[in-house]
């Protein structure tokens, strides 16, 4: 009896999954406008991945972005070649894992994963779902800890902490990418997650080779999506380094996070939305890429109390080297704090080009003692006094002894600028840097702190 009953049940459970079985029906492609795919016929949700034929047996993978009735919008993640009108559109099955593992450091990634540096195929440990679930604010670990980036300019006067959010605003050829090179082999991190977005093609075996070099790779995991990838591949391989970083950090790992540039992912987010019809709102950007934005920056920073974090940096190109940018002015308002690089700075042969009076880092004051935080005041006060007083003193107008504190400005300006400046394999340590900034605006400084 009791076996009978237990068959009874069993297949009561079959003729129910029987009834919510959904068949996956293909639909056909309709029309072809710009980057944008349209297709009828074919159900699958907003994210879903489908496979098109196209002419002669090519097959491009494609994500629904969008829908309008019974009309589906999709995005191809590569090159578009031989559709024509009817052809096939297939659902795919909708987990899209991502690799992860110790064994992707040294290791070159484009947006949805694969290894494209000529190394074999990927050995990843798992594969992890490419949401990770959201940290309550709540529970995240606060800021109290200094990081040392190995940049005397920022360990000294913006100083940053573990799980810290920065931007790097500048316009392009200002040297962000050399910057970012120095802190990826200076930083002391367990785990770097490079992300590099919608750069040339050129720019990023240079990147890697040239500044990132053998020993920054060997630690470091690198998501590369140049500016010829479609849109839709931008924006994956941004969610990837994310995810790949969340991954390390549930792991314990103490994660540098470089994003090369912020503003790629918004542009390719722009192109999403206004080919599926959304109106542009400010300067042609329209309102999913200010809410996408967020959505991608919040997940990085301290996860819960004992566990890891992830200290992000994003590069934020400036049109016009315009800081109202409104890609500049949304992320300067999300992030913990931003350092702008200078182009007039950059043209004098000052490198890094920190420009050290629109800089600043906000959780400062937690992670500095009182005696450094004053230092630092002091230095930005100088700077400012002297940068003040730059036009009089070089036409022969200022009259010393008019102002004490622009007089001492003027004497330590050398010192200043010294101080500034590093070599793209000079590292300085936070002990150094917070020495050698004592030094710079002590009153009996000596020419020793050029160093």
């Amino acid at each position: 009896m009791a076996d009978l009953l237990s068959r009874i049940t069993d297949f009561q459970q079959a003729s129910e999954n029987i009834e919510h079985f959904e068949p996956v029906i293909s639909g056909r492609l309709t029309r072809m406008i710009g980057l944008t795919l349209e297709a009828k016929g074919c159900k699958a949700v907003v994210g879903d991945r489908c496979l098109i034929q196209g002419a002669n047996n090519q097959e491009v993978e494609a994500e629904v972005v969008g829908f309008d009735e019974d009309s589906t919008y999709l995005m191809p993640l590569s090159v578009v070649k031989g559709f024509q009108p009817g052809a096939k559109v297939t659902p795919l099955p909708s987990a899209n894992d991502v690799p992860v593992g110790m064994s992707l450091l040294g290791r070159v990634l484009d947006g949805c994963g694969n290894p494209i540096d000529g190394k074999g195929d990927l050995l990843a440990e798992s594969y992890v779902p490419a949401s990770a679930d959201i940290i309550n604010p709540l529970a995240r670990a606060p800021i109290r800890a200094p990081l040392d980036v190995g940049i005397k300019a920022i360990n000294a006067l913006l100083s940053v902490g573990v799980g810290q959010r920065l931007g790097l605003f500048a316009g392009s050829g200002v040297g962000k990418s050399m910057l970012l090179g120095m802190m990826t082999r200076f930083t002391n991190a367990d785990v770097v997650v490079v992300g590099l977005i919608g750069e040339r093609g050129r720019e990023v075996k240079e990147f890697i080779e040239d500044i990132l070099g053998e020993e920054g790779l060997s630690r470091s995991v690198v998501v590369a999506s140049p500016a010829d990838d479609s849109p839709l591949m931008r924006m994956r391989a941004s969610t990837l380094c994310t995810r790949i970083a969340e991954y390390y950090r549930d792991k314990g790992q103490r994660v540098l996070l470089l994003m090369d540039s912020l503003t790629r992912y918004a542009q390719a987010q722009r192109e999403i939305a206004l080919s599926v019809g959304e109106p542009p709102a400010t300067k042609g950007y329209p309102p999913s890429v200010f809410a996408k934005i967020p959505q991608l920056v919040e997940r990085a920073g301290n996860g819960v109390e004992g566990g890891g974090s992830i200290t992000a940096f994003y590069t934020v190109l400036t049109e016009g080297d315009d800081q109202q940018d409104p890609i500049a002015d949304a992320t300067r308002a999300i992030l913990d704090g931003h350092i702008v690089l200078s182009r007039a700075l950059a043209e004098e042969g000052h490198y890094p080009a920190i420009d050290i009076e629109a800089s600043i880092s906000r959780v400062m004051p937690q992670v500095t003692d009182p005696q450094h935080f004053k230092d630092a005041q002091r230095f930005k006060q100088l700077y400012a006094k002297y940068q003040q007083a730059r036009d009089l003193i070089s036409v022969g107008a200022y009259a010393q002894g008019s102002d004490p504190l622009t007089d001492f400005a003027v004497s330590r300006i050398d010192l200043m600028r010294n101080f500034l400046q590093q070599g793209l394999n000079e590292r300085a340590t936070s002990d150094v840097s917070i020495m050698q900034l004592k030094s710079v605006v002590a009153p009996d400084a000596e020419t020793s702190a050029e160093g």
